[in-house]
């Protein structure tokens, strides 16, 4: 069984793993894709939070907001592979902020072809997220094992 989780916690972690290499390898002087993709989206996440809440967003590179998101990612999927709890926390911190940024579909009419495109990829990270949760829970819910040294009997004569 310990065998079969094994293999089940590498593959799940294969999504982030591949996504931050991939980002590593395009990440240049400017960010590469990923902060193409991110600035115009983040752009539009900081004026909803200003206009919403009040709170001015701090002025960030983009470039760093995707370095970040490749560490996040890598810590993550090292500790989870590792069968720590902690490693899905960061992977479900990082879902949770990320996914609503990036997939905005809120943005857009729904007659539109990027709202049925962005909401489809919004509902499969939903479902990571909620992997995660799932570990989580299964992971808390088993009771730890406790290592106390048994009372050895007394030999008698």
């Amino acid at each position: 069984m310990a065998l079969l989780s094994l293999i089940g916690r590498l593959l799940f972690v294969s999504v982030f793993v591949f996504a931050a290499y991939k980002e590593f390898n395009e990440l240049g002087v400017d960010g590469g894709p990923a902060a193409k993709q991110l600035k115009p989206k983040f752009d539009v996440f900081s004026k909803h939070v200003a206009s919403h809440i009040g709170f001015q967003v701090p002025p960030v590179k983009v470039r760093d907001l995707v370095f970040g998101g490749i560490i996040v990612k890598s810590l993550g999927s090292i500790l989870f592979v590792l069968g720590s709890s902690l490693g899905a926390i960061i992977l479900l911190l990082h879902q949770a902020v990320v996914v609503p940024i990036l997939y905005d579909f809120y943005n857009y009419d729904a007659g539109r072809k990027e709202f049925a495109e962005l909401f489809v990829k919004f509902t499969q990270n939903l479902s990571l997220l909620g992997a995660l949760l799932f570990f989580i829970g299964m992971k808390n819910s088993i009771p730890r094992r406790s290592f106390k040294k048994l009372a050895s009997k007394a030999k008698t004569n």
